[in-house]
């Protein structure tokens, strides 16, 4: 919590920087307008808020974003810019990072370039005409991002999947089907109940976070390629299964991404994901699991054999809609199961095996498709390990706390301004409460975290 100390010195500068980015920033949060241009509909249709998908947007996304109503000519590109604010509740000894100050802090926290839609843009029809070459073509769409880290200041790839997508039938019962191949494990998912698309949706490169997280849960993006498959059957069944490896350490570092540290996947590493999911009136649900194993080479360091990690996790999703209200609720729980054969003799752990599990829950309510409150709580924890969690002082991979956000949608449902159609803007003030973090409760709320962020997509 926020000591009362704090409070009077926090909330003019809390004021004064809502009112600049007001009145000149923007910040993002609505779905890419490469999509609404294509589809020639609002965000509102493929969202509730961003990037949390309706019906229709699990849907859009099932068919390899290439539905198109061929209202436009452009090509797939959008553009986000992400400028940010954010102050902890004590200052950070030596800067919160390389040339930003101790607390406090002004950044544009990313800018990120998208292609993303049908493959081949607006183009095959205008190319080839109207013909089976270009039907086929058509059914291959991309969603890829290239990010500026405005903290790190470095230029990565980043979400990244190419997809072929098909309908047909299969005993009688629809199918809609695609292959796909991307660098971050689960991106493919038409939930928000999964680590990459999970809430919260961006948040403070210049604050402290946990040290402890499972593989599963973001610790191979960017890193691995991946091929795959998916099927949703009589629009109740998802299945969806594909096999990582860790990419070359060259190629990594043409991408932006260093390969140092990483735990790297020398064979393949299989993901896998089903779920059941159901709808009746304005409401549906998911529940399902999803999991992955690896084999890896701590560090890249393959002199000592090789660590072995499990998760296994169980997620699910309610949503609904009555009047002018959005409700989404989200749960997923992993556990992972380490045996450390490897990174025992390096050193790298005091354990032979550790477990972790990991605890998400989020509530998100939209008012009128234009201002929401989301609120979540996490925690992480496992067995001590002073080697593997180095920065714990107890060796506890303990964290847990609480994520409160508002947001602002202005233009979520027009669209953006007729001077810049299919822009949308997002005003988000989030706040992050640590009850414990790297196993220690004492002085934990030193770390909590406002975070002002503006997104802007256009």
């Amino acid at each position: 919590m926020i000591r009362p100390s704090h409070i009077a010195i926090r909330l003019p500068v809390v004021v004064l920087a809502a009112c600049a980015f007001l009145l000149g920033g923007t910040q993002i949060a609505s779905a890419l307008p490469s999509f609404a241009r294509q589809t020639g509909l609002s965000c509102e249709a493929c969202h509730t808020e961003f990037p949390i998908l309706t019906d229709f947007g699990r849907n859009f996304k099932l068919g390899g974003y290439t539905l198109s109503t061929g209202q436009t000519n452009l090509p797939p590109l959008a553009v986000f810019l992400q400028p940010s604010f954010t102050q902890t509740n004590t200052d950070q000894v030596g800067g919160a990072a390389p040339h930003f100050g101790p607390n406090s802090n002004v950044a544009i926290t990313q800018a990120s370039f998208f292609y993303s839609g049908r493959l081949f843009g607006p183009y095959t029809d205008l190319l080839l005409g109207s013909n089976p070459v270009a039907t086929f073509l058509d059914k291959f769409g991309i969603f890829s991002q290239a990010t500026i880290d405005g903290v790190a200041r470095q230029f990565h790839w980043d979400n990244t999947e190419l997809v072929y997508a098909d309908s047909g039938q299969i005993f009688q019962h629809p199918i809609t089907y695609g292959i796909f191949a991307t660098n971050n494990p689960g991106m493919e998912d038409p939930w928000n109940s999964t680590p990459v698309w999970t809430f919260p949706f961006s948040a403070s490169g210049l604050a402290p976070g946990p040290d402890a997280g499972t593989l599963v849960e973001g610790g191979l993006a960017q890193q691995v390629g991946g091929l795959g498959a998916y099927a949703m059957i009589s629009n109740s069944i998802y299945l969806d299964f594909a096999g990582y490896h860790t990419l070359d350490y060259k190629f990594q570092r043409a991408m932006g991404i260093s390969p140092d540290g990483q735990s790297q996947i020398p064979d393949i590493a299989p993901y896998w994901r089903a779920a059941y999911t159901g709808a009746k009136g304005n409401s549906s649900w998911e529940v399902g699991t999803f999991g992955l194993y690896a084999n890896t080479y701590p560090g890249r360091v393959n002199s000592a054999g090789q660590d072995h990690t499990l998760d296994l996790a169980l997620d699910g999703e309610y949503q609904t809609s009555f009047g002018k209200n959005d409700v989404t609720g989200v749960a997923s729980i992993v556990r992972e199961l380490d045996d450390f054969n490897a990174s025992q003799p390096l050193g790298n752990s005091d354990n032979k095996a550790d477990d972790l599990w990991s605890l998400r829950l989020n509530a998100d309510y939209l008012y009128d498709k234009t201002y929401g409150f989301d609120v979540g709580y996490f925690l992480v924890n496992g067995r001590r390990d002073y080697a593997l969690y180095s920065a714990s002082a107890n060796g506890s991979p303990a964290n847990n706390g609480f994520i409160m956000e508002l947001v602002w949608l202005p233009w979520n449902k027009s669209g953006g301004p007729a001077f810049w159609p299919k822009s949308n803007v997002k005003f988000s003030l989030q706040y992050v409460i640590y009850n414990q973090i790297d196993g220690t409760q004492a002085h934990a709320s030193d770390s909590n975290t406002l975070y002002l962020e503006t997104w802007i997509a256009f």
